[in-house]
């Protein structure tokens, strides 16, 4: 039986290895690479490392990483905000697999989240047979990190209470843990750091009190704004998808610039020329949600279609990505092909009669 999703450390542990062997560079305590060497990781490498190809991660600014990676060896948490699907979950997960070759160290941020789950629970069997002891302790990712000086994460901040976000202030300002029923303390050790992620739609992220804000680093992770750059990335992402699950066909590079320069003209309002003003639909059509699309499209002519992904397969996928916001955006839909797509010709003429064909 195989994992249906590796985390990074375990699926890029050559890189990180060949990365190690070969990194010389002074070392914040417990790091397993030099921020250097955790840049390389991320951004990639033109040429190959100790006979290792290093695979780009993030495609983007370097500064931004930069920052990023100087902020966590500080002694300051670090916030990577932004829209939705811009990878910010995929830049923690990267950075965290790095640093302390641990990814798993999360805390996944929803309105049932409670202090515990920062900070420590019991196991009640072994606590009421025994009381309170460590053997019955259950420690959160974020103690467990403390313990190790290691990287936590914490996905989608914003979506937690207050009361969890207040917690969250004492852990990162003291660094400690108070554990009373074992009259103990647990302190962090050198290494630990917190990354956050939050989604800059949701409501409540302007709601974060000025004392937590003023804990992290906050570094923004944008949208892509060149064509060419989100090209790459989607192409990249579907053909990692597609060998993890070993499904789907591989989709012909003229439909993955069609459906990008769908997705980038719908998200602007306009078509790329400027000529055409369009309406934008309520979802958000992020990099992330093309990367979907084209995912389903090559499944859906694997096992439906010819065996080739085509406009066809493109616009019945994107049906499904645009209906879950709102029955509405599929009308956008529609009119987008019919008032932006006229006169473009090959992929573009299948995916305009499959839009058509969508009930």
């Amino acid at each position: 039986m195989s994992e249906l999703r590796l985390p990074a450390e375990l699926k890029y542990a050559a890189e990180i290895a060949a990365l190690a062997a070969v990194d010389d560079a002074a070392k914040p305590p417990q790091w397993k690479l030099s921020p250097k060497a955790v840049l390389t990781y991320v951004m990639g490498s033109d040429k190959p490392v100790n006979g290792v190809s290093i695979s780009a991660k993030y495609i983007g600014d370097p500064a931004l990483v930069q920052v990023a990676i100087a902020t966590l060896a500080s002694d300051r948490a670090l916030m990577l905000a932004g829209e939705p699907g811009t990878a910010k979950s995929w830049l923690s997960e990267h950075l965290s697999a790095a640093i302390s070759g641990d990814s798993l160290l999360t805390v996944q941020g929803t309105a049932g989240t409670s202090e515990e789950h920062l900070k420590y629970g019991w196991n009640y069997a072994l606590l009421l047979a025994e009381g309170p002891s460590e053997k019955a302790l259950v420690p959160s990712p974020i103690l467990r990190a403390m313990r190790a000086g290691q990287i936590a994460r914490v996905e989608e901040i914003t979506r937690t209470s207050p009361e969890v976000q207040d917690a969250l202030i004492s852990i990162l300002s003291e660094k400690q843990i108070a554990i009373p029923e074992l009259n103990d303390t647990v302190s962090a050790q050198r290494g630990f750091s917190i990354i956050a992620t939050a989604n800059t739609r949701d409501r409540g992220v302007n709601e974060m009190s000025a004392a937590l804000k003023r804990r992290f680093n906050f570094v923004t992770v944008p949208v892509v704004e060149s064509l060419e750059q989100e090209i790459t990335i989607v192409q990249q992402r579907e053909a990692q998808l597609r060998s993890d699950y070993q499904v789907g066909v591989a989709p012909p590079e003229e439909l993955t610039r069609m459906l990008v320069t769908v997705f980038k003209e719908l998200r602007a309002g306009a078509t790329l020329d400027g000529k055409t003003k369009l309406r934008s639909p309520s979802g958000v059509l992020s990099t992330a949600e093309a990367i979907s699309v084209l995912f389903n499209s090559g499944i859906l002519a694997q096992s439906f279609g010819s065996g080739t992904t085509g406009g066809a397969e493109l616009a019945r996928s994107m049906s499904g990505a645009l209906a879950k916001e709102s029955a509405d955006d599929l009308k956008i839909l529609r009119e987008y092909v019919e008032t932006a797509t006229k006169g473009r010709s090959g992929a573009w003429k299948a995916f305009q009669q499959g839009v058509k064909q969508l009930g």
